[in-house]
């Protein structure tokens, strides 16, 4: 009787310490810090000083020095000619005097604008009929529908003047595990004009997070990291290879370690049989790409649906290099993947068959 009682004690404790587990990994709430709206937005100002010292000393290079007249060989010269003559007192010759000749200046002779002038155009919102297109000093959005591999696909096709607009935020502006809410809430609640689901950082233990040029986590997962730097670049690096504080030294503005990495240097990556953990092999999705500095792309399918079928990790890499991409990464997909554009989730996201926004820790957005 005693060893049946044990076995019973012991399968309860193992079966609640089981529970327990499931919950604080899967459903308990942890905050490790609130407020977290704050930005290291030095690596910016960094960049301007470096950019000023670099164009003051090409000033410098390029001036000509003007040689000063010498006063001596003039010395003996009257300071006024004589009347009706050349300095030398000699007459000058009679004959008419010529009238300039007007010139239409040609492009390449015309001074340049002091300003520097941007393609984007300062205007607001377009395309009123289907708000797929926003234009303003610093950002220029270009909304794309495709239809790639029985799959809708939406990209937004992003251009910025600087990467300060490429911004992250977490759920209810607090830095924890399993805090969520959903990708149109966070969004709305930071005024993004843009924004895509994250990398879900808080239903894992480790793997980098630098956000806004903050590192909140420093515990290697070895999956590849996506570092977006202040500078307008984007490379995938190893998290062995660096601490987070010397990726953000290093000018490092957002990072992300969900992966794996899609392009690198415009060649992709993953094989046709690469997949994420758990993940089946045809899923919604969410990208993010780089095409030259400053222009982004973010990318965001729908699937597991009789319209949308859901892409591969190979499928997605070859779509995003279609685009030119020449860095590019998966973020966290399945019922995560999100797009929120002009106050509107635009894309169909799918959690437990039904058509609905699943909650997740954090977003990546522009504005």
């Amino acid at each position: 009787m005693k060893k049946y009682a044990w076995a019973v004690s012991f399968g309860l404790a193992l079966t609640a310490f089981t529970a327990y587990i499931s919950l604080d990994t899967f459903v308990l709430s942890s905050a490790y810090q609130t407020d977290t709206a704050q930005m290291n937005t030095s690596m910016f100002e960094t960049l301007k000083e470096n950019a000023a010292a670099r164009e003051s000393t090409t000033e410098k290079e390029t001036k000509t020095d003007v040689p000063a007249a010498d006063s001596s060989s003039n010395a003996d010269k009257p300071t006024n000619p004589p009347s009706g003559g050349s300095p030398d007192g000699t007459k000058p010759k009679s004959g008419r005097k010529r009238k300039p000749k007007s010139e239409t200046a040609d492009e390449s002779t015309k001074p340049e604008s002091a300003e520097v002038q941007t393609d984007i155009p300062k205007t607001t919102v377009q395309n009123s009929d289907n708000d797929y297109d926003y234009n303003d000093e610093n950002i220029s959005i270009k909304m794309t529908e495709y239809y790639r591999n029985n799959t809708k696909i939406y990209v937004a096709d992003v251009r910025l003047t600087s990467a300060e607009y490429l911004k992250t935020a977490f759920a209810n502006d607090t830095y924890g595990k399993n805090v969520t809410a959903k990708t149109s809430e966070t969004a709305a609640a930071n005024n993004a004009v843009l924004a895509v689901n994250g990398d879900f950082y808080g239903a894992r233990e480790s793997g980098y997070v630098i956000r806004n040029g903050i590192a909140y986590r420093d515990t290697a997962s070895g999956d590849d990291l996506l570092c977006i730097y202040a500078d307008g670049t984007m490379k995938v690096v190893s998290q062995y290879d660096y601490s987070a504080d010397e990726l953000v030294s290093q000018g490092v503005w957002q990072a992300f370690a969900f992966g794996p990495g899609l392009v690198r240097d415009g060649s992709i990556t993953v094989s046709e049989s690469d997949e994420v953990g758990r993940a089946m092999a045809s899923n919604p999705r969410t990208a993010v790409g780089l095409i030259s500095e400053n222009h982004y792309l973010f990318v965001v399918s729908d699937g597991r649906t009789s319209e949308s079928e859901g892409l591969s990790l190979y499928e997605l890499a070859e779509f995003m290099k279609s685009l030119s991409a020449e860095t590019a990464y998966n973020l966290d997909g399945g019922g995560s993947s999100t797009m929120y554009f002009n106050g509107q989730v635009i894309n169909n996201p799918t959690s437990n068959g039904k058509i609905k926004e699943r909650e997740v820790s954090d977003i990546v957005y522009i504005g």
